[in-house]
């Protein structure tokens, strides 16, 4: 299980930080951005070789379940 930035969102921010720093700007001039989005992936394939249950409420939230 993991939770965390959705990287197909943070990706293309960092190359907005990149052009900006290649263009002049001073890196701690640049604010800090957060990200706004999380996501939660289940791996259940690894879970059930781990002899791992885990409650439906879990599996509802999740964003991907990778069977």
């Amino acid at each position: 299980m993991s939770y965390g930035t959705n990287i197909d969102v943070q990706y293309p921010r960092a190359a907005d930080y990149v052009d900006k720093i290649l263009k002049g700007a001073s890196p701690s001039e640049l604010p800090v951005e957060q990200p706004t989005r999380f996501q939660m992936l289940v791996n259940l394939k690894t879970a059930r070789a781990l002899n791992l249950e885990l409650p439906l409420s879990l599996l509802a939230v999740a964003d991907e379940i990778i069977e």
